[in-house]
């Protein structure tokens, strides 16, 4: 479905990825694991088509999104929920769903994908008309999530959807990631907490400083000695 081929993205003059090439399946939870500037968020920035590569390839069902605008992208199905989930503060609940559906072309099952949402996310239905800015951490990375899934994605890019939650809230987010996987979504998660993505993940990429330096099954990655020790915490 997703494929990268040496992709080289700058910021400036600083080279952030290396050269990454990966792959998604259809039907597959992929995630990225590494520690902070490893290049995880640029590499979803990168397919998004925020960050444009200087060279390499990111081709999506046969189209290649690095000579797309990153609006055509998100319309052929390629939804973000970003870190830090950046959601619309000043705008409603309901408000920020509806500018997740914005790119659609095809708003006829619109209602059923919003009740969708209100079933995965209750929480957001008993907050429909409060502002977003007013939401408690975990209510915004709900809304966050169902914000993209809004768009009606192909494939789900997550970038960090745990960070700052509590415990009980972590292990809420990755059911509901799992149950989505399992409604047919694609999803390719960026995530620091290894040992989480990795238990639900079917394969990792580990990516150092821009570059990928392991790849396998999310099984075997996590008895991987070198995961172990770096983000696993294992002794």
């Amino acid at each position: 479905m997703l494929e990268l081929k040496d992709v080289h993205t700058y910021y400036g003059n600083i080279h952030a990825l290396k050269g990454i090439s990966l792959t998604v399946g259809d039907g597959e939870i992929v995630t990225l694991i590494g520690s902070n500037g490893a290049g995880k968020s640029t590499t979803l920035r990168t397919i998004q088509g925020l960050n444009k590569p200087k060279s390499g390839s990111v081709v999506f069902n046969g189209t290649e999104l690095h000579k797309l605008p990153a609006h055509e992208i998100s319309a052929l199905g390629v939804a973000q929920s970003p870190e830090g989930r950046m959601i619309f503060p000043r705008m409603t609940v309901m408000e920020n769903l509806e500018m997740g559906a914005y790119v659609r072309k095809d708003l006829t099952s619109l209602k059923d994908d919003l009740d969708h949402v209100f079933t995965l996310f209750p929480r957001l239905k008993e907050r429909i008309g409060q502002k977003g800015g007013t939401l408690s951490g975990g209510e915004q990375q709900m809304l966050a999530m169902g914000r993209a899934l809004m768009a009606k994605p192909k494939i789900l890019l997550l970038d960090e959807p745990s960070m700052g939650l509590a415990p009980l809230l972590v292990e809420l987010i990755f059911e509901i990631i799992k149950k989505l996987n399992e409604e047919g979504t694609t999803i390719l998660l960026v995530e620091q907490n290894a040992l989480m993505a990795l238990s639900i993940a079917d394969r990792g990429y580990v990516l150092q400083t821009g570059e990928v330096v392991l790849a396998d099954q999310a099984d075997k990655l996590m008895k991987n000695d070198m995961v172990q020790k770096t983000y696993l915490g294992v002794e």
